[in-house]
């Protein structure tokens, strides 16, 4: 193929993926001031006018992006919430060291911040992604492991905020206990 050229690219699934990966790409390496059709076009071995039939904004091209690429971590059900919770808080941190994850995440919450569309992907994206460990979290409750009065939504801050805080924030590395801490101090707190 001659150079400047860009290959035709087939109307299937599998050419929709490589285009939503190569707009997940793009946001990684740029972020929200390189993400342009050009430069996913240019990623994905595409024509800009293929992107704008599939995608007629930015904007749409990334919600579609990220809902297709970032699906809620499994929900376990060992029998145990503090084995269920560990395997979930396992399974994030390793999302967060050693996926492209946390660097899409910081460009996708920044380009939320300016757009409406994506702010309300993003509420719709952080509510699914919660799902699992309040899902752990009420089943917990109802066998009789954890207080009547917990609440699910405030022990899923309390069991993630610490991880968002130390990758996000002081940039610093998970220590290999700290899921095990962090569960033993929220679930069995000493009082």
């Amino acid at each position: 193929m001659a150079a400047g050229k860009v290959r035709p690219v087939s109307r299937g699934d599998g050419a929709r993926q490589r285009m939503l990966e190569a707009a997940l790409a793009v946001l990684g390496e740029s972020g929200l001031a390189g993400f342009t059709m050009e430069a996913v076009a240019r990623r994905a071995g595409a024509s800009k006018a293929t992107l704008y039939r599939r995608w007629p904004t930015t904007s749409e091209l990334l919600v579609d992006a990220m809902d297709a690429t970032y699906r809620p971590l499994p929900t376990p059900d060992t029998g145990s919430v503090t084995k269920d919770v560990t395997e979930i808080l396992t399974a994030f941190v390793t999302l967060l060291e050693r996926t492209p994850f946390p660097r899409l995440l910081a460009a996708f919450i920044d380009a939320a911040e300016r757009d409406p569309a994506l702010s309300k992907l993003h509420q719709d994206l952080t509510k699914r992604r919660r799902e699992p460990l309040l899902i752990v979290l009420r089943r917990g409750r109802e066998r009789g492991e954890l207080p009547p009065d917990t609440d699910p939504e405030l022990t899923t801050d309390l069991l993630t905020s610490p991880f968002f805080y130390r990758h996000f924030v002081a940039h610093r590395p998970v220590p290999r206990r700290m899921v095990s801490d962090v569960v033993a101090r929220v679930l069995s707190p000493k009082t």
